[in-house]
């Protein structure tokens, strides 16, 4: 084969690749998110229309396992542990299986979130919570499968399943009650030596006031009953940026006997480097 005809072949392939053309996806992907109280409530599915077909009972068979979409798995996300069907579902993702009925849906928070169509083996073990919600029927048909988060209060809220003359409700709760009330006594009782730490090192590393970075880092230590060696090796740094070189030995002293006994050998040499050199001055 020649030069020519290899630089003619290589015109036609450039052209082709140029030529693929961009369609719509019969059923496009969506995704909705919504905040419910204090949680994240995230859904991705996709989206098929009824196209001049009937759809329940025909299209999507009643008493049949149906993906609740079309293409890969509906998922549903939450980012704290919610309560569906009186069963605590830990925060994760899932897929949302549902059974229709003429009068009622079986709907089930799967593990598996993988996949397309329904599971080859459907496992019980892999059901995270299971309701059997009513079918309520709407006057105008909705022409293209949607998924909405409805009746929104601080404490729960319903994945709402709507396509055509149909609407099915998939209410779940939120624990926003027991984090405010968390929040609340929490901020009420004072810093926590988790804040007065945070504090020290952020004023430290920064550059800011050594002597209340110094004075914050006491507290926390103070506040802690067994200091980790990492936070015993930040208090040795403050002692040593206030000008106290004795604390600061005697700190990473405590921190060098940590980190042997956790087996950290960054933090070991770096509490031998820093006792060397403090050691020296």
């Amino acid at each position: 084969m020649n030069k020519v005809v290899l630089f003619l072949l290589a015109i036609v392939a450039s052209l082709t690749v140029e030529a693929q053309i961009n369609t719509p996806a019969p059923s496009p992907a969506a995704k909705l998110i919504q905040t419910v109280g204090l949680t994240e409530v995230s859904i991705d599915y996709s989206r098929p229309s009824m196209r001049g077909r009937k759809v329940y009972g025909n299209l999507v068979p009643f008493d049949k396992l149906w993906r609740t979409g079309a293409n890969a798995y509906t998922k549903v996300s939450f980012d704290t542990d919610v309560t569906i069907g009186g069963k605590e579902v830990k925060a994760g993702t899932y897929s949302i299986f549902t059974k229709p009925g003429a009068s009622n849906w079986e709907v089930y928070i799967y593990t598996d979130i993988v996949g397309g169509g329904t599971p080859s083996k459907w496992e019980e073990s892999k059901i995270a919570a299971q309701l059997t919600t009513p079918v309520y029927n709407i006057e105008m048909p909705v022409e293209t499968f949607t998924i909405t988060v409805d009746d929104v209060t601080s404490n729960g809220a319903s994945i709402g399943i709507i396509w055509e003359n149909t609407y099915v409700a998939l209410p779940f709760t939120v624990p926003t009650d027991a984090a405010v009330m968390s929040s609340i006594d929490k901020a009420l009782n004072g810093p926590t030596a988790e804040d007065y730490y945070a504090a020290a090192v952020y004023y430290s590393s920064e550059g800011k006031d050594v002597k209340k970075a110094k004075e914050w880092m006491d507290k926390a230590m103070s506040m802690t009953e067994k200091p980790a060696f990492w936070q015993l090796r930040q208090q040795s740094l403050i002692l040593a940026k206030a000008g106290d070189k004795k604390g600061a030995i005697e700190a990473a002293k405590k921190s060098l006997e940590g980190a042997t006994a956790a087996g950290n050998n960054d933090y070991i040499k770096m509490n031998n480097d820093s006792i060397k050199e403090w050691s020296s001055k």
